[in-house]
């Protein structure tokens, strides 16, 4: 392929001389600035991504606390004698499928941190909870693995007066 001889302004070339491949190589330039903003926009977009599921399983993590506080609140006298005191390692407690109108108040107890604990291991990682009421303050904590790698486990805390 040769090159034709093209007529430029007296500015930037003389004329009559020869100019091969100059546009080409303009698009090429265009090109990688092109491929390094949509590679700019793609990390923004992916980071933008992981900061909203954060703040989703934060806003979980609020309800869930306030669900239980809720709870606790209904029920407050085993509230305040220490019966939801349940700690991240303890075992869910089993709860009573006929306790219904009837129940006892301690039953009411295991079927609430029952409920909770199984909303709560649907965070990520899987999600951990405990609650610890002393002097009718109560402490509400949960825990979930917040990034993909497993590394990162985000606490919560909720502390309030019952």
């Amino acid at each position: 392929m040769t090159c034709r001889y093209q007529q430029l302004n007296r500015y930037r070339a003389r004329p009559g001389t020869r100019v091969c491949g100059f546009t080409l190589l303009e698009v090429l330039v265009a090109l990688v600035v092109l491929s390094i903003g949509l590679l700019g926009l793609s990390g923004l977009q992916t980071t933008g991504l992981r900061g909203n599921h954060s703040a989703l399983m934060r806003s979980e993590a609020t309800i869930l606390a306030s669900d239980i506080l809720d709870r606790m609140r209904a029920n407050r006298t085993e509230a305040l004698s220490g019966s939801y005191n349940i700690a991240f390692g303890d075992p869910t407690p089993t709860t009573d499928t006929a306790c219904s109108a009837n129940c006892t108040p301690d039953k009411v107890v295991n079927t609430d941190l029952f409920q909770w604990r199984s909303y709560v291991g649907r965070l990520p990682g899987p999600g951990q909870g405990q609650v610890n009421v002393n002097s009718g303050v109560a402490t509400v904590s949960i825990q979930w693995v917040d990034d993909r790698s497993g590394a990162t486990i985000n606490p919560f805390v909720t502390v309030t007066v019952l």
